[in-house]
């Protein structure tokens, strides 16, 4: 089912991993033997209440009117178990958290972990009897008792990058790469303590950073639900909004780290304000423009600007080269994507200011100058979308004459403005941003 929807949101992937494939489950024994080998690992017995839901033990002080935080039914348990010794390595974690501000992220998720830091730490019970889970992974050295859920789930991560398998690559892919966890909220503890003191007993890297990405609600933030009829499916818009639109859409205006409102009303709202009114709009206009008064092609700037805006806009669009990495590293691509469209809002101004439909009548070297300039402004806004609209910013860059995709990126300097050829012929352009019929209320 994933990889057929992958497929049609034209999602790639390096390795699609099944925590059933036999590399897997021989990766989670090793990792079981370490930590035995080296004292990590101690038989115990244990009662607490358990909820088959979560796969959880729960202290009493956990419970929420008889049930599991996440409001599941819990069962008394009594039974023996290993437990990792997770306790042993609070203060180193506390330490790595403070001396690295960008480990946990957004800043409220790392402030929630370390105010769960701030209780003693407890071991962690790291395996279930196999009369009671058929289904584990055996402990190689019990084979009584299965791997706890968790334990065996996590270690994906690592295995699948090279770990206890391919030394080489897990060099490549772990050891000397930035290692980037994308998890939901919900499961922050269990990535953020779990993991990293299980990768720290194990003598292994941590991930370079975890990043903890909100929910998506409805419009008034609330929950989506079948009885309040607000549920959406969003395979269900793709085929009238696009699916690069839509991509575009959950990139822009989602800020990773929040929880982020969607509905069909909000979907269209924002892709008829940014790529119909915006992007599209000024696109077809300065296409029009150049066919109409300069045979097609590209016309020459002048020395002198016809606008102040052209320095703001200009210095606007070329400081991106230098923001992008600190916005991929702290997945602030929605903020990005904020300043490209603030930029976009001040070439369509220029456009109108300067309004070269009336003055190629009677100055058509400063109206081709003006269109040469806005040229430029769409040429770096389609380098710099297409991570979330790769295809209809081909059909952008084709449209400006840049059929050639592979030798553009290759050469494309988004540190400077002027990259479009005076004289080059502009490509053909068809409508690529219709505007949305919004949804009746």
């Amino acid at each position: 089912t994933f990889i057929d929807v992958w497929k049609k949101l034209d999602i790639q992937y390096d390795s699609f991993y099944r925590t059933t494939d036999p590399a897997h489950k021989n990766a989670v024994q090793q990792a079981y033997q370490k930590l035995w080998d080296t004292k990590f690992i101690e038989k115990r017995d244990y009662s607490g209440w358990y909820c088959i839901s979560d796969e959880v033990f729960y202290e009493e002080s956990e419970l929420v009117e008889g049930k599991s935080p996440t409001n599941k039914p819990v069962t008394w348990v009594s039974e023996t178990n290993y437990f990792f010794k997770m306790s042993l390595f609070q203060e180193k974690l506390i330490d790595h958290i403070e001396k690295n501000p960008l480990f946990i992220q957004p800043v409220s998720k790392k402030n929630e972990v370390l105010g769960f830091l701030k209780k003693p730490l407890k071991d962690l019970s790291i395996s279930r009897p196999k009369k009671r889970l058929t289904w584990g992974i055996e402990i190689p050295f019990d084979t009584e008792h299965v791997a706890y859920v968790w334990i065996d789930a996590l270690l994906n991560y690592a295995v699948a990058a090279g770990l206890f398998s391919d030394s080489e690559a897990f060099d490549k892919n772990w050891n000397n790469s930035f290692v980037q966890h994308i998890i939901g909220k919900d499961i922050l503890t269990t990535h953020a303590i779990y993991w990293t003191t299980l990768l720290m007993a194990l003598d292994i890297k941590l991930p370079d950073q975890i990043f903890a990405h909100g929910w998506i609600l409805n419009k008034d933030l609330d929950k989506m639900s079948k009885s309040s009829g607000d549920q959406v499916n969003p395979l269900d818009l793709l085929d009238e909004v696009g699916l690069d639109p839509f991509r575009y859409y959950l990139i822009k205006a989602i800020k990773l780290g929040n929880d982020a409102p969607f509905s069909e009303e909000l979907l269209k709202t924002t892709l008829n304000a940014d790529l119909s009114n915006n992007l599209g709009n000024l696109l077809s206009r300065v296409h029009k423009l150049c066919c109409k008064y300069f045979d097609q092609n590209v016309p020459t700037q002048i020395d002198t600007p016809l606008s102040d805006k052209e320095g703001q806009i200009t210095q606007n669009l070329v400081s991106l080269s230098k923001e992008a990495p600190t916005a991929l590293k702290e997945m602030n691509l929605s903020g990005f994507y904020d300043k490209l469209f603030a930029a976009l809002n001040l070439v369509n101004q220029y456009l109108e200011e300067i309004a070269p439909w009336t003055l190629a009548k009677t100055d058509p070297i400063k109206a081709g100058h003006s269109l040469n300039f806005c040229l430029n402004c769409i040429l770096h806004a389609g380098y710099w979308l297409t991570p979330a609209m790769p295809q209809k910013c081909h059909d952008i860059l084709k449209a400006i004459g840049f059929s050639d995709y592979e030798k553009f990126y290759k050469d494309f300097k988004p540190e400077q403005l002027e990259q479009v050829q005076a004289g080059s012929k502009l490509g053909e352009l068809t409508p690529l941003f219709p505007r949305l019929v919004l949804p009746k209320k």
